[in-house]
Order: C-alpha cells, then sequence, then structure tokens
C-alpha cells in the first residue's frame, strides 16, 4: 500500500542551470554535516552539478562525497576560506556553535552562512548578528518533509534573513527543496520550525493512541490506516509514519533526542512569552518516558510500543513499506508567499 508521501523517487536533474544564476558566478558552496538530512540535502547538491565541498567528523561519509567528485575539507575555517557559501546541518546548536566558532576569523564581505539546522532561534540569531558584522550574510533556513523528501530536492525550507540576502540564495534554496518560504527576519525560520516539530509529535502520539485503541476494539489495521487516510484525521504524519509503524519497521530517520530537543525549544518558546501551555508537557513527558525505555537514540516511531506494552497488543499490518521513497520527479524549486489580504477577501 502507498501513499503520495511514499512514492518511489524517480531522478530528474533539471535544476542545473542554477547553478550558473547566482550573482552571475558559479558559487562555491560548502556543507558542513552529513548525517541523515544533511547527506541528502548535500547530494541533492552534488546531484545538480553544484561546486561542493563537505566536511563531517565521520571521514567515510566524506569519502563517499569525495568518490562522487566533492571537494573536501579538513576543518570548518577551510571550508568558510575556501567557498562563497557554507551551509551547515548539525545536531545541536551547541554544535553549530562550535563549528561557527572556528569559521568566524574567515567571514567577510561576499561570504553566506546558511544554517539548516532544527535550532533555537536565539542561538542562530546571536551568530547570525556576528558573521553580519564581518560583512557577511546570514540564513536560518531548516527543512520540513522528511528525510525522503530531503534525498530527493522535494522538501519544504523556510528562510529567515533580509529580502536582499534571500534573493541572492534562492537558487540553491531551489535546488535543495521545492517550496521555499521567506520568514522574515534572522531567527523567524528557526522558530517556525519547531511549531512545525511540535505540531508533528503531537500528530504522531494521537495516530498511536488512535491506531492502537482501534486494534483494542478489533478493526483490521490496514482497513483503519484507509480510513483515517480518506478522512478529516488525516494528515502528513499520518501518510508517512502510520506505514512505518504499521509495516513494524518503525524506522523514520528520526531519534527520540531529537525530537525532545525540537519540542523543549518549543515549550521554550512558550515561556519565555508567558503561554501556559497544557498539550506540550505532556507530550515532553511521553517521549522522555519512551527514551527512558528504548534508549536515547531510539526511532521516534517507536514510542506507539509503550501502549503496545500496556495492552498486549500488536499493531502491524501487511503490504505496508519498510522505508519512505519519494517517487515524485525531481523539478526546480520555487518561493511560496503566505496569502495576502486581498488573496483571503
Amino acid at each position: 500500500m502507498q501513499s503520495v508521501a511514499s512514492r518511489r523517487f524517480s531522478r530528474r536533474s533539471c535544476r542545473q542551470s542554477a547553478a550558473k544564476e547566482m550573482g552571475g558566478r558559479n558559487m562555491k558552496i560548502g556543507f558542513i554535516g552529513l548525517g541523515n538530512v544533511g547527506g541528502k540535502l548535500a547530494g541533492s547538491l552534488l546531484r545538480n552539478g553544484m561546486d561542493l565541498a563537505v566536511h563531517d567528523l565521520n571521514p567515510a561519509l566524506v569519502a563517499g562525497f569525495a568518490e562522487r567528485g566533492a571537494r573536501t575539507a579538513d576543518s570548518a575555517a577551510q571550508m568558510m576560506q575556501d567557498n562563497d557559501v557554507v551551509i551547515t546541518c548539525l545536531p545541536s546548536p551547541a554544535a553549530c556553535a562550535a563549528v561557527m566558532e572556528e569559521m568566524l576569523p574567515h567571514i567577510g564581505p561576499g561570504k553566506i552562512w546558511l544554517e539548516m539546522s532544527t535550532t533555537d532561534a536565539g542561538e542562530v540569531t546571536r551568530l547570525g548578528k556576528r558573521v553580519i558584522e564581518t560583512g557577511g550574510a546570514a540564513v536560518d533556513c531548516p527543512v520540513s518533509g522528511g528525510c525522503h523528501r530531503a534525498a530527493t530536492g522535494n522538501i519544504s525550507i523556510f528562510a529567515g534573513c533580509d529580502r536582499a540576502t534571500f534573493e541572492t540564495v534562492l537558487p540553491i534554496l531551489t535546488i535543495l527543496g521545492r517550496r521555499v518560504l521567506h520568514t522574515g527576519e534572522l531567527g523567524s525560520a528557526s522558530t517556525l520550525k519547531v511549531m512545525t516539530n511540535y505540531l508533528a509529535t503531537a500528530n504522531l502520539l494521537t495516530l498511536c493512541e488512535a491506531l492502537v485503541t482501534m486494534k483494542a476494539a478489533g478493526l483490521d489495521m490496514a482497513t483503519t490506516y484507509e480510513a483515517i487516510k480518506i478522512s478529516s484525521g488525516t494528515s502528513f504524519v499520518h501518510e508517512t509514519e502510520s506505514q512505518l509503524i504499521l509495516s513494524g519497521s518503525r524506522c523514520v530517520d528520526f531519534t527520540m533526542d531529537l525530537v525532545l530537543k525540537d519540542i523543549g525549544l518549543f515549550q521554550k518558546i512558550a515561556e519565555d512569552n508567558g503561554v501556559p501551555l497544557e498539550i506540550s508537557p505532556q507530550i515532553i513527558d511521553i517521549m522522555r518516558d519512551g527514551q527512558a525505555r528504548y534508549g536515547e537514540r531510539a526511532q521516534s516511531d517507536r514510542i506507539i510500543e509503550r501502549l503496545e506494552e500496556a495492552t498486549g497488543l500488536k499493531v502491524l499490518a501487511d503490504g505496508f513499506p519498510s522505508e519512505l521513497v519519494d517517487d515524485e520527479p525531481e523539478e526546480r524549486g520555487r518561493e511560496v508567499a503566505p496569502p495576502s489580504v486581498h488573496s483571503l477577501s
């Protein structure tokens, strides 16, 4: 059983002309952080003919890119020295700060830092201001849509920066993603991204409760999946992660420590702004319990196993994929904009 979100990907490198559109020259791009998401984003740049250098603490990941034609660098400092644009996609604000301390002495006019991690808006703003003070430019541009869409260049991207910088980097972003939203000033994209991850986590937990409850009530799981899919209860999370839950693979390439980082950042935004959230603290408690049971870096979809253990049920069904793939043709991305007052009237 396949959904729109899990079709098989058919490659079509139709974005290569973007390499010649950035300020009338071929920009050299450096990419630091080749993990689950970063490696796929960097792969889109390389696949589409960009002049790419890579750096990661894992030499095997770097070697794999070098074999495919990427340049390499021994340090973050060298990455900034050798490239016009350096993209970071790292697991934590602390990791990003450490990398930026290496790069900052080598940033100046003409250099651009793109932060694609899901991180703290205050921290990315602090670091971005230091970049801007040198004469460089900074953009926070996290992605949303799952690792399978990061692999195909069909993921969505938020971008926080001034408009002039956004227009400069847009040709790069439309290689990395299909829909690109300019969210406003530096830091705004990171704020919105942790909000979307909070919503995705809340949806995952409600889906787990729904699936286990339907199983206990004697409903067929494949039929339950389809009922949700064609109803008002459907969602992106259902059409992707429910499939992995039902197949038993439960490997969405997103771990519980990352979930807790992101929903913790959302909780902090609420607290800083005096919003007395009720659901968010419960979500944090549930995910912490799952982490204690299954391991700090357990796959986030394993959170359903708490309810399976409590009920003695196994929520599985035949015909569902063990991994998510995206077969939507790769196409050049575009900027999307929020609805205007006139379009809403």
